[in-house]
């Protein structure tokens, strides 16, 4: 697998965006530009992945179409069709959002909405407008899950592929955001290893973090952790993924906000994949 995430710390152009992922081990990147990114620069970008063997693993788009503002809600869905645009003109396989709210709570908030047949038909609008309007031949439109709305698991992702049918939607997968339960957690490596056995095919781009739940706080908290401080077994979870990914399948450490960190983090999962005997 290509071990990496998204590169830490300021810049302003190509040049200094270069010298932070020199201090990377990173294999595989977030996408460090966007649809409104002069072309010359975004070439740039290329230039300087293509030269270290780093490969940009997502465009991501990570805003709401379901916006309960008209307007922002229109603006942000012809955002992820730019995103998506140019995932397809620069070769990036995953161009990657949420699929969105009509809560009020935030662009990524859980809502007693989200779950209605009248939501899951407009995401399904949603997903098919923004696929036909970009048209894309390389690149794929995919959905992260998350743990309170479409897609929350396997087999929900695997209906929403149905349902939208159409060729360049395919799967982003985050098996932590769909480890949302006790049970779930409590036998986290098969579920685990189920997620990725159902959707391997589809999988684009893959994000990779730890949990934990609280032992004694009533009710149910899970909490996202960066790898080695949550409950998983990272040497099982990383056998799984390549068990069930292709060779050079970009994994990405995410959410974490310094490069130290992304550092500690690194360490931890080269370390895990050592005694998995799996190579990144």
């Amino acid at each position: 697998m290509r071990l990496g995430g998204t590169v830490a710390g300021d810049y302003a152009n190509p040049a200094q965006w270069e010298e932070l992922l020199d201090a990377t081990r990173f294999w595989a990147v977030t996408a460090p530009f966007d649809c409104h990114t002069p072309k010359a620069e975004v070439d740039r970008y290329l230039e300087i992945c293509r030269k270290r063997d780093v490969v940009i693993a997502e465009v991501g788009v990570w805003r709401n179409p379901f916006d309960p503002d008209p307007a922002l809600a229109a603006e942000n869905l012809a955002y992820a069709v730019g995103q998506l645009c140019l995932a397809d003109e620069v070769g990036v396989p995953c161009c990657v959002n949420i699929v969105g709210t009509a809560g009020a709570d935030g662009w990524d908030a859980a809502d007693r909405s989200n779950f209605t047949p009248e939501t899951y038909a407009r995401i399904l609008d949603s997903i098919r407008h923004i696929l036909d309007a970009a048209a894309p031949k390389r690149a794929f439109y995919c959905i992260e899950p998350m743990p309170w709305m479409v897609p929350d698991g396997p087999e929900e992702y695997l209906r929403l592929l149905e349902d939208v049918d159409r060729p360049q939607f395919a799967a982003h997968m985050d098996f932590v955001n769909m480890i949302n339960c006790p049970r779930r957690y409590l036998d986290a490596e098969r579920f685990i290893d189920d997620c990725l056995r159902l959707l391997a095919p589809k999988i684009k781009s893959t994000h990779l973090k730890d949990i934990y739940l609280h032992p004694t706080r009533l009710t149910t908290l899970l909490e996202e952790r960066a790898p080695g401080e949550g409950a998983l077994d990272f040497v099982k979870v990383l056998r799984s993924l390549d068990k069930w990914l292709a060779k050079d399948a970009p994994v990405l450490l995410e959410h974490m906000q310094t490069a130290e960190e992304y550092r500690i983090a690194y360490d931890y999962v080269a370390q895990k994949a050592a005694e998995a005997g799996v190579d990144i």
